[in-house]
């Protein structure tokens, strides 16, 4: 019986892809997009299709794995859990270890420089010495963004967005694989050790996750690092717990801060949590600093190299005794407020540079090492240039360290001062990110630096650290962050002066807290984290206080940090909360696209001719007479185990049950998932046409007992089932038992914001955004583009507005308009029902005034619906319009996508009576149209 069809949403790309591709050579390469994930730091949403999968966490019951389960003995159980347990021990073995290289790598290679450096300073050789400093930090640096750029492009950033984004099921490619592992370690070696603003925390969370995943699946086949008793793990579930584990010992090596590696683990990049996991990431975390604390030790004996005694991975900046008053508590409160509104306007910041870091990164290889060149270089001239600009002091009376100090850390840099006085700016700006986070959190040195010097040095460590993120090089944001807050900390402390019985130590500590909480939102994980790295308890109560403040006021402004990293890379991350336009829908008002179903006994050119013609990783199994009564679901089929029938070929001649027994055919291993984005491939099999006319019986291999839901649940309770449980494929079955047995399958594409505001965009409020255009522009492009002359002269305008609508969170469905605004009026365009209902006909638009909705013909004010509508005359105060770039609109409103390629080479499609692009977000609109844009003088 051939596969019957329904509808689906499952890998609902597949057909955009096609329908794109399918177009002529010459106009390829007029759609500006993203080849792949990993074309550049960033991604915008939708400018890429590339194969991003989802992660499978439900527990699959069949017939098979249950009689396999059977058939194991208590001793298989014993050693399954002791295995999970060792794989955790070596996790946190391998972490502490790697952790613990990269930080002493990075502080002989910095040490070796700045010792270098200084010298030539004492010579006097100031053009000498700057050239060495920044040769060194170019060679380190283009060094680490080549090895990234030509060896492993999935290695840059932080990787915590990857982590955070595989916890909650998305499968990205190569973001686990050992070559990203490699490149992640000696990448972040470099770039740290290059002094660009970036920090070493994030890439060991990734780290410690390579780790973790490559343990998780046996090791890497392709490499051939494998071993056999590590590949119990063969399932997505156990790698997901392991990973998580790693995560948590990234952190406790980054600060060895075991506990505050759990709670980060649990706070910031888990999507499920349970009570067994939990003692399994402490063990991990524990042994972590177990290692890292017995190579100190050996390090301490001088066996490291000349700077082996230095930070080595944490901040051990343990204060006095803290003792506060009622007074302090304002000057806490404000800490809090600047902390928020800093780190908002922090990410907001970086997400603007990284929009235009990937516009530049698109452009090729060479466009990504040379802004990594500008980058380093501009970096080298701030650190050694702006110390210049402090005056020199003298030495306090009875320190307890050299001064000036001469070499790679101190308090007391002698920089170009005369002997027995220090620069105090240089001492912030000429060490390690690490070694200037002590300075600033000493206690006892109050009076060494003074409020220019920490202004001008919290100025340039906060937009060097937005700007030395999202090169092509490992790098993270934890330290940078802890560095500027510090500073203005420290500022805060400063400007108190006796109003407050805190030492200025303490308020760049809580500085750090403020803007952590401000940038990242972390609460309880970063609390932690900060006491166990400043060894002081004390703190615990003003650090909770200014944390909460600092997060507060920062979800007024955006959201932290890391969700803006995710939605910007694209990964279709599930948010734990579900957005209020979904209590309003039903499953059954999203599901859709073409679904295939078997036969519980189905022919094998049926199964090979779905697998072939579709990208579907789930399908429904319906029993039918014979086998049942009336159709019934029977349960779910996947896709990686239809591959292994077909591949062992268990036929049948005839259309019947099988009578072996299955066990005797297939051993567990057979049905054990590969690691991350690696399946198999139908191309890889070769039948025979009489195999092909055979018979395979799915009932011992289908999950007969798949999640379900009834068509009429709420879109807002299916999404929390979905996310908490781990699922791929959630079947969606009628309210009625006279119908079909299956109305679709929902996936993770289902609960998109792009799919589901694109078939239904009047769920959610439309957002506006203002885009001002000179006059003199707007006229030299209409005249280029309309029929006849413009006339101006008689137009009473009082500035020329262009304005965009985007429906939905990600700006799914997207128009562009362009209206001026005259003497006492101004007109906003609402997406009401009529109006996308006129849309939708190409009649007469509808406009809404301030205060009352009327009609206004398009010839009565200036309007443009701009691209998929041009003027055609324009004249005074008289515009009138027609369409182009359609060979012919769609008579009716199509059920399924109608991808139609436009004149200058842009697609636009229709999907449930919507018209928008096929890219989905604005900024791919306007990359698409960037030269048109450029004309009329675009400003974002």
């Amino acid at each position: 019986m051939a596969a019957d069809q329904l509808v689906n949403a499952d890998d609902l790309e597949a057909p955009l892809i096609t329908s794109a591709a399918s177009y002529h050579d010459e106009h390829r390469t007029r759609i500006r997009r993203s080849t792949s994930n990993t074309t550049s730091q960033v991604a915008i949403i939708g400018s890429n299709l590339c194969p991003i999968e989802s992660l499978d966490y439900e527990l699959i019951e069949n017939n098979f794995l249950k009689q396999d389960w059977r058939s194991r003995g208590p001793g298989h159980i014993v050693q399954y859990v002791i295995l999970k347990w060792t794989l955790c021990f070596l996790v946190g073995a391998l972490a502490g270890a790697v952790g613990f290289f990269n930080n002493l790598a990075v502080e002989n290679i910095a040490g070796v420089k700045f010792v270098i450096t200084s010298n030539m300073m004492l010579s006097r050789k100031y053009g000498w010495a700057f050239g060495v400093f920044a040769g060194t930090n170019f060679v380190l640096l283009m060094f680490a963004s080549m090895i990234t750029t030509f060896i492993s492009p999935a290695a840059a950033g932080s990787g915590i967005p990857e982590v955070k984004a595989y916890l909650n099921g998305v499968d990205a490619p190569d973001i686990f694989s050992l070559k990203t592992f490699f490149v992640k370690v000696v990448g972040c070696i470099a770039a740290v050790s290059s002094s660009l603003y970036v920090g070493k925390a994030g890439p060991m969370i990734h780290t410690s996750a390579c780790i973790a995943s490559i343990l998780g699946q046996g090791g890497s086949r392709k490499y051939k690092l494998t071993c056999k008793w590590l590949r119990y793990f063969k399932n997505d579930r156990d790698r997901r717990d392991l990973v998580t584990c790693g995560s948590g010992a990234g952190v406790a090596a980054a600060f060895r801060a075991p506990v505050g590696g759990v709670l980060f683990a649990l706070e910031c990049v888990s999507s499920w949590w349970r009570s067994a996991l939990l003692w399994r990431a402490f063990f991990t975390t524990a042994v972590v600093v177990v290692i890292l604390r017995a190579l100190i030790d050996v390090c301490n004996s001088g066996k490291c190299g000349l700077f082996g005694k230095g930070g080595l991975i944490m901040f051990d900046v343990t204060s006095a005794n803290v003792t506060y008053h009622l007074i302090d508590l304002p000057p806490v409160l404000v800490l809090g407020v600047i902390g928020g509104i800093l780190g908002s306007f922090y990410n907001f910041l970086l997400e603007k540079v990284l929009r235009v870091y990937n516009l530049i990164n698109e452009k090729g290889h060479v466009y990504k090492l040379l802004l990594a060149a500008s980058v380093s270089i501009f970096t080298s001239c701030c650190i050694f240039g702006l110390p210049w600009l402090a005056s020199c002091k003298p030495c306090p009376a009875g320190l307890s360290e050299a001064c000036p100090s001469i070499g790679r850390s101190g308090n007391f840099k002698k920089f170009q001062c005369a002997p027995d006085h220090y620069n105090d700016l240089a001492s912030l700006f000429f060490n390690t990110n690490d070694d200037a986070i002590r300075n600033l959190y000493s206690a006892g040195t109050d009076n060494v630096f003074q409020k220019s010097s920490v202004f001008l040095f919290f100025v340039a460590s906060y937009f060097l650290g937005i700007i030395s993120y999202g090169l092509a090089v490992p790098s993270g944001l934890f330290v940078p962050v802890i560095l500027t807050g510090a500073t203005y900390g420290r500022l805060v402390g400063m400007l108190m002066g006796s109003h407050s019985t805190l030492n200025h130590g303490l308020f760049a500590v809580l500085g750090s807290a403020s803007l952590l909480g401000g940038s990242m939102r972390m609460t309880v994980s970063v609390c932690v984290i900060l006491l166990e790295l400043t060894n002081n308890l004390l703190l615990l109560p003003l650090v909770m206080l200014v944390l909460l403040i600092s997060k507060t006021v920062a979800d007024v402004f955006n959201v932290d940090v890391y969700d803006m990293l995710v939605k910007l890379k694209g990964l279709p991350y599930l948010e734990a909360h579900a957005e209020p336009y979904m209590r309003q829908l039903t499953v059954g008002d999203v599901v859709g696209g073409p679904l295939q179903i078997f036969n519980g006994v189905e022919k094998v050119s049926n199964i090979v001719h779905v697998l072939k013609t579709t990208g579907h990783h789930g399908f429904p199994v319906v029993d039918e007479p014979p086998f049942s009564s009336s159709p019934v679901l029977y349960g779910l089929m996947l896709r990686a185990h239809l591959l292994v029938l077909l591949k062992k070929k268990v036929f049948l001649h005839a259309r019947t049950l099988a009578s072996i027994d299955v066990s005797k055919q297939f051993s567990a291993e057979d049905f054990a998932k590969r690691g991350s984005c690696k399946h198999e491939n139908i191309e890889g099999i070769h039948l025979t046409a009489e195999e092909m006319d055979m018979y395979v019986d799915l009932h011992p291999y289908t999950n007969t007992s798949p999640y379900t839901v009834v068509e009429t649940m709420s879109l807002a309770k299916a999404l929390i089932l979905f996310r908490e449980v781990g699922l791929r494929h959630l079947l969606v079955i009628p309210k009625s038992s006279s119908r079909a047995p299956v109305v679709g399958i929902l996936t993770r594409h289902d609960f998109m914001p792009e799919h589901i505001l694109g078939t239904h965009p009047f769920q959610l409020q439309s957002r506006w955004k203002t885009i001002r255009v000179g006059k003199s522009n707007l006229i030299e492009f209409l005249s280029e583009n309309c029929e006849t002359d413009l006339c101006w002269s008689s137009l009473e305008t009082s500035g020329i507005v262009l304005q965009h609508t985007a429906v939905g969170i990600a700006d799914s469905a997207f128009w562009l308009f362009l209206v001026y605004k005259k003497a006492y009026d101004t007109m906003i365009i609402t997406p009401k029902d009529e109006y996308w209902k006129s849309m939708a006909r190409h009649e007469e638009i509808f406009l809404q005034e301030p205060e009352q909705k009327q009609h206004v013909e398009s010839t009565q004010r200036g309007l443009l619906y701009f691209p998929a509508i041009s003027i055609s005359k324009a004249c005074g105060n008289t515009l009138s319009f027609k369409f182009t770039g359609f060979d012919q609109p769609p008579a009716t409103t199509p059920t399924s996508p109608f991808i139609h390629r436009r004149a200058d080479g842009c697609l636009n499609y229709y999907y449930g009576g919507t018209l928008g692009l096929v890219y989905g977000t604005a900024d791919n609109m306007l990359s698409c149209h960037r030269e048109r844009l450029e004309e009329i003088g675009y400003q974002s």
